[in-house]
């Protein structure tokens, strides 16, 4: 699966004046990337057949059509975000988490023909959401789905992290070290931090190889502790098993079982 561009209706969504902010310029970086990730699922929805989008996704519970369905609707949230951002009014991401499940749910049910021309709609809401957020906006408070509070230029690397992840929930061979390398540590560094301080995590020292030579480690939950694990890997089998997508037996070290997470 390649992330190149290849020029598709959906397009770089920050233009770039003479002087960007660093907010701004993080942004429009990741808004490109976010087109590039977007055209690679939009290529995998495209190989899917009736059958194929009633079949399983990688993840437990949902078919490829609830995957698909979930990737439209976060950008529809991530859109609130946005307009949050510009207008200053708060924009909460999905209403409530029964909300977007019952979407998600119902959503899965449509026709091949409707969840594609759904998801292509979502996604050109996002982009041209993007694309008139004033570089001053990028800076604003919003607080994600997951709770908490981030800065406004964050969003797009959100929704590249759904699209990388959720391209690869759609079961059609695309895997992690498909995902662009520049990536990976901080798809690393964010599931980390998903699990640190977690009560039902155990305390363990993640060495991991990344793509350009460098080893980083990571440790979560091992303060006060000398009892925790080594787990060692390249940094996409790590992402898969931090992730719940691999069971960790590409790994190396007495690999622990994490709590689910979607």
């Amino acid at each position: 699966m390649s992330f190149a561009n290849t020029g598709s209706q959906v397009q770089p969504a920050v233009p770039a004046p003479r002087e960007q902010s660093a907010a701004a310029q993080l942004a429009g970086a990741h808004l490109a990337a976010v087109d590039r990730a977007t055209e690679a699922f939009y290529s995998a929805v495209a190989e899917l057949d009736t059958s194929a989008v009633r079949g399983p996704s990688l993840l437990p519970g949902w078919t490829r059509a609830h995957v698909i369905t979930h990737v439209a609707r976060n950008a529809d949230a991530l859109v609130n975000l946005l307009t949050w951002a510009k207008t200053g009014v708060e924009h909460q991401a999905y209403t409530s988490r029964s909300d977007r499940d019952a979407d998600i749910e119902e959503g899965s049910t449509r026709t091949l023909q409707l969840l594609r021309a759904d998801l292509d709609s979502a996604c050109l809401r996002f982009a041209a959401a993007a694309e008139t957020v004033p570089a001053s906006a990028w800076e604003a408070e919003v607080s994600p789905p997951s709770g908490g509070v981030v800065l406004a230029h964050q969003v797009p690397w959100l929704r590249l992290r759904e699209l990388l992840f959720h391209l690869v929930d759609l079961n059609v061979g695309v895997d992690f070290d498909d995902v662009p390398e520049e990536f990976l540590e901080d798809l690393v560094d964010g599931l980390v931090g998903h699990f640190v301080d977690e009560p039902d995590v155990p305390p363990v020292r993640l060495e991991v190889a990344l793509p350009d030579g460098r080893q980083r480690v990571w440790e979560f939950n091992t303060a006060g502790t000398d009892s925790s694990v080594t787990v060692s890997g390249d940094a996409s089998d790590v992402i898969g098993w931090l992730s719940g997508r691999h069971d960790g037996a590409r790994l190396s070290g007495d690999v622990p079982r994490l709590p689910a997470w979607l």
